[in-house]
């Protein structure tokens, strides 16, 4: 028997370095052309016989001679020869062994299926020891036996024949040991491959659960945007639409009633009525659609001044139209409907006013003329009854009326407010002039008290502001030459104003060249003269604007006591000495004449 185990060292010494040297040549091509078809029933076949092994190793018949394992023979007194010497051995070392000698004796095994029995074979031992623990020694065939004295399992596989295992296994190329058990160590188990499939799912589940949970948020968020921008869009296209709507509406609002109409509408607006209520008188004419837009509509257009008393409209007149007539002043009796209109412009004396009186501006045709005529107007504002009854009419604005021995040319001249009026078929001369001088009584209301609190008369205020209206252009202009005015009345200067030379002259209101306005005569006898007479005229020149008379009412508070205004931009130069004010009048009066 020893002869024999050193022919069978020496042999399993040679085949081991074939089988070293054979792992290094094929590890690399093995590896990357592992077969992934495995041997089902090899398998099983190796792993069942295995388990029936161990599981009937305490109760072996001592008759037998062999112990068939995976299909290969070993001899049983492999596993009882050496049971007597050392009974202490532990069953560890018997499994090891024999695990050895499977490895060896399977080396032909296609690769896969070598890995997967030689695992389940450590599994089985595996479970298999503690069992094996609990007894130090077992009976095989009714003696005991210890692992050393055991013969090499790895010497009864070098007497198998390599093409008897071929047969066996089906393989038709030949695996190393080593490369076997590399090609296993490399592979997972089945324990770890059946955990990586497990986690895998899991791992699959989860991160589809992630990704489903992140597409469902991105959807909600397009949603939830889509939402806001239709809610978004909706609320500007409502305010768009409210917008126009009320831009529509309003434009409506202040557009003619009846672009048709052709009568007119008389309507009363009463003394102190406020906008919303000329508003409201006039919707219930059907003269306006609404009194909120007319009142509003007034206020942004400063539209202040409506006066009380009669008024003859028509429906084609838009808003604006009719709150522009509202300002000139109403007739205190009703009115028919008005034949044409007069325009007295500002600034106008009693002679242009007369030749103002004949022209109906009511159309654009010139030639349109009124039943009325220039004799018939000087004749009546120089009528003295007619004016005796127009000063017991309205005896605050005629409190301060100049006598006729006063050396005034016409006691009304500056008493008639310029405006635009109408007259009818049936309206007469002294009517038209009544009508004139209701108007500026109406515009003095509010300034009676002021001009009393200041110590004025109302002429005095109508003379000066009747030099105010040719002298200066703007409020600002106006506000300071009436503070000039002042300043000199104060000191005892002469006014030495041109306006009311001209006016002595018959030549206010007509046009005049540079040369003639500086070469005007001074010199003069005329109680208009104020070029060497201190103080006022004896009434006014013309008839003022309101601006004019709010500007003497309201005057600026300077110490100028100069003014000259450039010939050629009209911009107003002031100077508190006449040094200053001589050097003005050479640089923009005297540097423009011929």
């Amino acid at each position: 028997m020893t002869k024999d185990t050193n022919e069978n060292n020496t042999q399993s010494s040679s085949f081991r370095d074939q089988i070293l040297r054979e792992l290094e040549e094929l590890k690399t091509k093995r590896l990357a052309a592992q077969t992934e078809e495995v041997e089902l029933d090899k398998h099983e076949e190796v792993v069942e016989e295995l388990q029936t092994f161990v599981q009937d190793s305490q109760t072996v018949d001592d008759k037998h001679e062999t112990v068939k394992i995976g299909g290969v023979l070993f001899p049983n007194s492999y596993l009882v020869e050496e049971t007597e010497q050392q009974e202490d051995t532990k069953v560890e070392e018997v499994t090891s062994n024999l695990v050895e000698e499977v490895e060896e004796t399977v080396t032909t095994v296609s690769q896969d299926t070598v890995e997967r029995n030689l695992e389940e074979l450590r599994n089985l031992v595996a479970a298999n020891t503690v069992d094996f623990k609990e007894e130090t020694t077992r009976t095989v065939q009714g003696e005991q036996f210890s692992t050393e004295e055991a013969t090499s399992l790895e010497d009864t596989f070098l007497d198998f024949p390599t093409e008897d295992v071929s047969a066996v296994t089906g393989d038709t190329e030949i695996l190393t040991l080593d490369e076997s058990v590399l090609a296993s160590a490399a592979l997972p188990t089945t324990a770890e491959a059946g955990e990586e499939e497990s986690v895998q799912p899991v791992q699959s589940r989860k991160t589809s659960l992630q990704k489903t949970s992140k597409q469902r948020r991105q959807e909600q968020d397009k949603a939830a945007k889509r939402i806001v921008s239709v809610i978004m869009s909706i609320v500007v296209l409502a305010v768009l639409i409210t917008g126009i709507t009320g831009f529509i509406w309003i434009k409506s609002s202040l557009a003619p009633v009846d672009t048709k109409a052709t009568e007119a509408v008389q309507v009363e607006i009463p003394e102190g009525s406020t906008t919303l209520d000329i508003g409201k008188i006039l919707v219930e004419n059907k003269l306006i659609k609404n009194a909120t837009v007319f009142n509003y509509y007034s206020k942004i257009k400063s539209y202040n001044n409506f006066q009380s008393g009669f008024y003859n409209l028509k429906q084609t007149m838009s808003v604006d139209d009719i709150a522009k007539a509202l300002q000139e002043s109403g007739t205190p009796t009703a009115q028919k409907e008005p034949a044409g209109k007069i325009l007295i412009v500002e600034g106008y004396t009693l002679t242009q006013i007369s030749q103002a009186i004949t022209n109906n501006t009511q159309t654009e045709d010139k030639n349109d003329k009124t039943p009325f005529t220039s004799e018939a107007f000087m004749a009546t504002v120089t009528n003295t009854d007619f004016i005796n009854r127009m000063v017991a009419a309205y005896p605050q604005l005629f409190a301060s009326l100049p006598a006729t021995d006063s050396g005034v040319m016409y006691q009304l001249e500056g008493y008639l407010f310029p405006a635009v009026y109408e007259y009818t078929e049936e309206t007469t001369m002294e009517e038209l002039v009544e009508q004139m001088i209701a108007a500026m009584d109406a515009r003095l209301q509010p300034y009676y008290e002021t001009i009393a609190s200041k110590n004025l008369t109302v002429n005095e205020v109508l003379t000066l502001a009747s030099l105010v209206e040719k002298e200066g252009s703007t409020d600002e202009d106006r506000r300071n030459i009436a503070s000039v005015f002042f300043n000199r009345i104060n000191s005892g200067m002469p006014l030495q104003s041109n306006i009311a030379i001209l006016y002595a002259q018959g030549k206010l209101g007509q046009e005049t060249t540079l040369a003639e306005d500086a070469g005007i005569d001074t010199n003069i006898d005329s109680p208009y003269n104020i070029y060497w007479k201190a103080g006022l005229m004896p009434g006014p020149v013309d008839s003022p604007s309101v601006s004019a008379i709010e500007a003497v009412i309201n005057a600026n508070t300077t110490d100028y006591l100069y003014f000259v205004a450039d010939v050629t931009t009209g911009t107003v130069y002031y100077a508190k000495t006449i040094e200053e004010h001589d050097q003005n009048v050479a640089k923009y009066v005297n540097a423009h004449l011929e």
